[in-house]
């Protein structure tokens, strides 16, 4: 029984950090313009200056003139807004200094390619959503002043997700829209079980300290404050009821969720979308093998006998639920950022991870964002 339990937290541990985010330093790119998504225009003491929108398609800007000397003031830019990747737990931007081991695996260089602004700012890899939320918060404000727009996307894998949720809470009128891949809405019972196995209080600052052991060369963010526990309680279910009632959808702000379903199974009706996505409903009829690494955790929440809840190893779908509910990828965890290290979803699985995001700021575009 103990070395089942030290499996179990060893299994649950290295996969809800490794498999839970990413994103360090606060970088964007875009397919045409530096980092900062805008250029800035002016002709010395003709006045005739201003801020011009780059990006994919640019965006709705207006120019003001001076009467000469320092050229013109910016304006905020609306539509089509700047896109920022929120991680989760465990993130990371660049794994030990290395560009080509990214968390969103290619995601950045592919929605730049499409010529997207893209933001990938850091949070704590190890804290609550609240302190995490308002660091993305901070973060928001700075790539609005940076760029001159007036709000931003978030798409938030797993707790980045929640994140999120705090981040519009906290400035709703810098976030046009969230949208949540595989985000624990309603929790995971992977946590409760975790924090049953290090109930004591000893056991769980060794988990800590072994994860900000683990961190530390990763991320330079990483104070007394960063607690891996905190998360876990988080996940829990009374950590995510707190959470739920303490951050209600901020009006104005578009919502919607979407889930993964591993281990072969097809879904059924947990399933059923709000509305029909060609690029989630395509890959209806599509299994998906699970991680080894994945394979204890998605037996201890697909329910036993007849695997009545679907999951994707870490979140349950029905727990990904939030907002306008866009259906399930054939996915697991890691599978939905492209890990590890950018191999595919699993044999026989076509499903590719970057055509997913494009199609998720395609979809982000068309609704006005």
């Amino acid at each position: 029984m103990r070395l089942v339990s030290r499996t179990l937290l060893g299994s649950a541990l290295f996969t809800l950090g490794l498999a839970a985010c990413g994103g360090a330093p606060d970088e964007a790119s875009s397919g045409s313009t530096p980092a900062g998504g805008v250029v800035l225009t002016g002709v010395g003491g003709s006045g005739a200056g201003g801020t011009v929108g780059a990006g994919g398609a640019g965006g709705e800007s207006s120019t003001s003139g001076g009467d000469g000397g320092g050229g013109g003031s910016a304006t905020k830019l609306g539509p089509p807004y700047p896109i920022v990747l929120a991680h989760g737990f465990f993130g990371f931007e660049k794994f030990a200094g290395q560009d080509f081991v990214t968390y969103f695996y290619g995601v950045k260089q592919q929605l730049q390619g499409e010529g997207e602004i893209v933001f990938t700012p850091a949070v704590d890899p190890f804290n609550t959503s609240d302190f995490r939320g308002a660091q993305l918060a901070a973060r928001i404000e700075e790539i609005v002043a940076k760029t001159g727009y007036e709000k931003v996307n978030i798409i938030g894998h797993s707790q980045g997700g929640l994140d999120a949720r705090v981040a519009a809470n906290l400035r709703p009128d810098l976030v046009a829209s969230v949208v949540t891949v595989a985000t624990p809405h309603g929790g995971s019972p992977v946590a409760d079980v975790v924090l049953k196995i290090v109930a004591d209080p000893n056991a769980q600052g060794v988990v800590s300290d072994l994860f900000n052991l683990i961190g530390a060369p990763l991320y330079d963010e990483i104070g007394e404050e960063t607690d891996v526990i905190l998360p876990l309680k988080l996940f829990s279910s009374p950590g995510i009821d707190a959470f739920n009632k303490a951050h209600p959808d901020s009006p104005g702000v578009f919502y919607a969720s979407i889930a993964g379903r591993t281990d072969l199974h097809i879904g059924g009706d947990p399933c059923d979308a709000d509305v029909a996505l060609p690029f989630i409903s395509d890959w209806e009829d599509t299994l998906d093998i699970t991680d080894p690494m994945m394979s204890l955790c998605e037996s201890i929440l697909d329910g036993g006998f007849g695997d009545p809840y679907p999951n994707d190893g870490l979140v349950r779908v029905k727990d990904s639920k939030h907002g306008q509910f866009w259906g399930c990828l054939p996915t697991d965890h890691l599978d939905e950022v492209g890990q590890l290290f950018g191999d595919g979803a699993g044999l026989g699985n076509k499903w590719n991870h970057e055509a997913f995001y494009s199609a998720v700021v395609a979809e982000l575009r068309k609704r006005g964002f």
